[in-house]
């Protein structure tokens, strides 16, 4: 017996024009959401489902919050590699803090003790953000017309080439600011290009098996009789073998493809889970302090690059792209779940709200019963001599989070308050949010100028800033006596400049970028 075929209704699909890098349409500059004229098929094996010749759009919910979430992330990030340019104090909420195993004896100062912690929330959101922008990219280039589809091949060339830019631009990048000396600097760049191919494959490769699971799943569906079925769940005539037997109604297509979907979702969340709980498993101490490293890995940078964080004179990287992929899948998870359905503004903030209080939950649980940190007795201050748990010992100590690599208590907490963010900027109406923060929509839509920008401007402002009301401070790196600006309102201002600079050169390049066809390499930027 031939597996059905019969034509079904696909969710709404994003604009054909919608990129990796921005939830917004690029149909004109204006917030509205674009509508698709575009058919789209999706095929399950030989289950075609072919889409309406006229899909509903992206609700402006759906299209703004990831938007203005990655513009308040970049706004934030300048935050902390503002201070780094001016030497403004340690980089960590705690001085030699946030690393695998890392004793502390000390914590920053109270400003930067709260800037740090609010700016833990960008490299988790930037890579959430990367594999949900995978899920759009991936769904709007193959629900194109048949001539002007993607194919398997074109798409993967597409990501690894995206990876190889990104890597390119990082070392440039590392080459430039140290001035020669450091050959390769992983600041986030390499980490976002290895984890935008990984996710890219793997959606690939989640499309490819979800359709053959649907398939396998139709054919062990039991087929309702003619006289079971009431009533058709779309109109028009029920298909029929060639042999004159009735075949599976549309309710029987849409379950075996929803049964698909949920379990690659499961497998998704799986993955995630198991993919941050590596740098649990991968740590040579197990995150506990006092105990004889013993090493998981072979000894060789090659191995450790994606693993584990590299500083040395030539090579630093912050940012292994393994122990980071878990924000990837989740993003893709994510992506999925948003484009099954036109979900209104209210559902998004909704869900989003429950994912956050999960995730807060369960870092709750990680400082109550003392799991999924890579810092455990590593606290050693005054108010940690008296013994017990810990983090329970000050609101500094429960809030201490381990970043390099990250733990799953770095991991829930960033990620709570990253979906609690998603949640506040989905109930905001469209038109609202379009004016009142156009300048995140600006940062949000050009985000990759925005850091490569950021970072040579922070360079060429510090010279003058720290020249005029700089003072003798430490080094946060070299611990040696070196001019700076620790002063709180030499720091802000410095911080409100260089994003009142890259304002206007962002809209530039947003406009620039607009101007471009959907493929051109400078949507990459």
């Amino acid at each position: 017996m031939k597996p059905p075929t019969s034509p079904i209704t696909l969710p709404p699909q994003p604009d054909a024009a919608v990129q990796e890098t921005s939830f917004e349409s690029d149909a004109s500059p204006t917030l509205s959401p674009p509508c698709q004229d575009e058919e789209s098929t999706l095929n399950y094996g030989s289950v075609s489902r072919p889409a309406p010749t006229s899909s509903p759009p992206p609700s402006p919910a759906r299209a703004l919050a990831p938007d203005l979430l990655r513009g308040l992330l970049m706004a934030i990030m300048a935050l902390d590699h503002t201070s780094l340019m001016l030497r403004s104090w340690p980089h960590g909420t705690a001085i030699d803090g946030e690393n695998d195993s890392a004793r502390v004896h000390e914590w920053n100062r109270p400003a930067a003790y709260v800037i740090r912690t609010l700016t833990h929330l960008c490299a988790p959101g930037f890579t959430f953000l990367l594999g949900m922008g995978v899920v759009y990219f991936g769904r709007s280039r193959t629900s194109r017309p048949p001539d002007k589809r993607w194919a398997t091949g074109q798409l993967a060339w597409h990501f690894l080439f995206r990876a190889v830019v990104l890597t390119a631009i990082s070392t440039v990048l590392g080459l430039a600011v140290s001035g020669g000396k450091v050959w390769f600097l992983n600041m986030v760049l390499f980490s976002l290009a290895a984890d935008y191919l990984l996710s890219g494959l793997t959606w690939m490769a989640v499309a490819k098996t979800e359709r053959l699971l649907a398939l396998a799943v139709l054919k062990v569906l039991p087929l309702r009789k003619k006289e079971d079925v009431s009533e058709p769940l779309l109109p028009g005539p029920q298909p029929q073998l060639n042999g004159g037997e009735e075949m599976a109604p549309d309710v029987e297509i849409i379950r075996a493809a929803d049964i698909a979907w949920h379990i690659h979702n499961l497998m998704l969340a799986v993955g995630a889970v198991v993919m941050i709980w590596w740098n649990i498993w991968l740590s040579p101490t197990g995150g506990r302090c006092g105990i004889d490293p013993t090493p998981k890995l072979p000894e060789s940078d090659w191995v450790k690059i994606w693993f584990y964080p590299i500083i040395d004179e030539r090579v630093k990287s912050g940012f292994p792209p393994f122990a980071w992929m878990s924000f990837a899948v989740l993003g893709l998870l994510y992506g999925r779940i948003i484009l099954a359905r036109a979900w209104s503004a209210k559902a998004i903030a909704l869900g989003n709200t429950l994912a956050g209080l999960g995730f807060t939950l369960l870092f709750v649980f990680t400082r109550l019963f003392r799991f999924g940190n890579l810092s455990e007795g590593c606290l050693d201050m005054a108010e940690h001599q008296h013994g017990g748990n810990q983090y329970l010992a000050s609101v500094k100590s429960f809030f201490y989070l381990t970043k390099y690599p990250p733990d799953v208590a770095f991991w829930a907490f960033t990620m709570a308050g990253n979906h609690l963010l998603i949640a506040l900027f989905a109930t905001l109406p469209p038109l609202f949010a379009g004016k009142a923060f156009h300048v995140l929509l600006v940062y949000g839509t050009s985000a990759l100028f925005f850091y490569i920008t950021h970072i040579l401007l922070l360079g060429a402002l510090s010279i003058p800033i720290v020249a005029l009301i700089g003072r003798e401070v430490s080094d946060p790196f070299s611990k040696q006596p070196a001019l700076g600006v620790d002063q709180l309102w030499g720091f802000f201002l410095s911080w409100a400049l260089l994003l009142a600079i890259l304002y206007p050169l962002c809209r530039w390049y947003g406009g620039f970028k607009k101007a471009k066809g959907p493929d051109s390499i400078w949507r990459f930027f």
